[in-house]
């Protein structure tokens, strides 16, 4: 993309400009270290860094123009075109979209928010989509998907710069939906600014983020944000539609806030969406899903209940969009999993292995009630909860691993900066409570190395019982205070059971 700096400046009509505007912008970037001759630099001030102190870096990288919202000594040379503004971030989320020539409204963008199941959802719907012979782009915790190109990702939600650079690497090739995790904190820092969403879908909402949040309503507010979006004043597209769970208590909201047409699905409440006959078990489930067009029978190759409402959100998303039941059951029947959610570790062992990113209260307790239905003897859970986030979700994380699980081995998720052992000591606290409404004979361990829980846990499994490994599900890394190491769960419980069966 190339624009002319003076099409960006008369994006912000109160700004303060020192030089020249018939200059060629090539780029927008917030990192120095991604500046490249012709580059507007946009100095953002964070928690952390402020880059009002890489200016001197960018312009020697080749920045021709920085957009900052104080006076920084290093622009001062004639060369450099200085843009003042009251807020870089705002004004960056003005400038971007149009760099980038608004890719959000050329592509019919689903947007699934929530705090459980967007990830699966997301893979549900682009399934459906692409068997009805779509072709779509997927951008979420695991990764981006332009069609099978595979790209990296850092945030569930990308910065407003990387989002708008990959949904026009999706345009100019040839997609035609972006279906998309939107995670509150993209929300409320505006991250999604330039998309107008033509489906909101909301899953649940449990405890999270309140480090970031505050509260459990500003939490819920910054998720209704989403459906605010929906026919919004100067939306291009038609045909919008909110997909919500009804058997949420905070789906109310979701569509108080909603200004279109609502498809809602539940289990428990009425709805136009239903499912009922369920049968759930270690390799899949089967249910039927009851709407408008009657009675839809399903076998499927994923399990769970946390499943089967996301199975009905993906419809509800197919409903919307047109797309033909029969087309709808075929998708979802030839569906196998995604990385790390519920996913089974075959490595010939006698018993089963489960590793799931389950990293909330309600994520783990979704995934645990599933192991509880098809467990034939003892449930051995491997958990810990991440450094430098939510605290008060440790206790609560720890009392539902032990009213649920047998053997609980509470061990190291991401420690970040924290110390292990402290975040330990939170998660103790609640297994400690667990234990002592729970029925007897269970037990705990407090195993700060994660290699070493994983062990433990396959040694005391026996025929039949379900190991839980959960919190990091796809990661194949773990993050310490001073480096991050390769560590994947799947492949880490693989070579752990072929060594036991080798020295067996």
């Amino acid at each position: 993309m190339v624009k002319n700096l003076e099409q960006l400046a008369a994006l912000l009509p109160y700004a303060a400009i020192q030089g020249r505007l018939d200059k060629e912008i090539k780029a927008v970037a917030h990192d120095s270290r991604r500046v490249v001759p012709g580059t507007l630099f946009v100095c953002l001030t964070g928690a952390h860094v402020d880059g009002h102190d890489f200016v001197g870096d960018a312009i020697q990288r080749g920045a021709v123009a920085v957009l900052v919202e104080k006076d920084v000594p290093e622009a001062s040379n004639g060369n450099i075109t200085v843009i003042k503004v009251d807020n870089t971030r705002t004004a960056m989320q003005a400038v971007v979209p149009y760099f980038f020539d608004y890719p959000g409204h050329k592509l019919r963008m689903i947007g699934v928010t929530g705090t459980n199941g967007k990830t699966t959802t997301t893979y549900l719907i682009r399934s459906i989509l692409r068997q009805a012979g779509y072709k779509v782009g997927l951008i979420g915790t695991i990764q981006t998907l332009i069609d099978d190109k595979v790209l990296p990702v850092k945030n569930t939600t990308p910065d407003v710069i990387e989002l708008q650079s990959t949904l026009s690497e999706m345009v100019n090739s040839g997609m035609e939906y972006a279906v998309m995790e939107v995670s509150s904190h993209a929300l409320a820092l505006g991250r999604v600014a330039g998309c107008e969403f033509d489906v909101a879908v909301f899953t649940n909402m449990t405890q999270d983020h309140l480090d970031f949040h505050q509260t459990f309503d500003n939490y819920i507010d910054a998720k209704a944000e989403l459906f605010r979006h929906l026919n919004r004043p100067g939306s291009k597209k038609a045909g919008k539609a909110a997909i919500i769970n009804f058997d949420d208590d905070a789906g109310k909201t979701m569509a108080s806030n909603s200004n279109c047409p609502i498809i809602s699905y539940a289990i428990n409440s009425s709805a136009v969406l239903t499912a009922d006959s369920l049968d759930v078990e270690a390799a899949g489930s089967s249910f039927s899903v009851n709407g408008s067009f009657g009675t839809m029978p399903l076998k499927l190759s994923i399990t769970g209940m946390f499943n089967v409402y996301n199975v009905l959100a993906a419809i509800g998303v197919a409903l919307a969009e047109k797309v033909d039941p029969a087309i709808i059951k075929q998708a979802l029947e030839s569906f196998t999993s995604v990385p790390g959610r519920f996913e089974l570790v075959h490595a010939g062992q006698p018993f089963t292995v489960i590793v799931d990113y389950a990293h909330t209260p309600d994520g783990l307790e979704n995934v645990l009630k599933t192991a509880k239905q098809f467990a034939r003897a003892k449930i051995i859970v491997v958990f810990g909860c991440g450094g430098d986030r939510d605290r008060t979700k440790r206790p609560i994380m720890g009392k539902l691993a032990a009213l649920y699980g047998d053997i609980v081995l509470a061990t190291s998720d991401n420690p970040r900066s924290e110390e292990p052992e402290k975040i330990l000591e939170d998660i103790e606290v609640g297994i400690r409570e667990g234990l002592e409404t729970a029925c007897f004979g269970k037990s705990y361990e407090i195993l700060p190395d994660r290699r070493q829980a994983i062990t433990q846990a396959i040694k005391l499994a026996g025929p039949q019982d379900v190991v839980l490994i959960a919190g990091k599900g796809h990661e194949t890394y773990q993050i310490l205070k001073d480096r991050t190491i390769d560590f994947d769960d799947r492949q880490v419980a693989r070579e752990i059971i072929r060594e036991m069966r080798t020295n067996a």
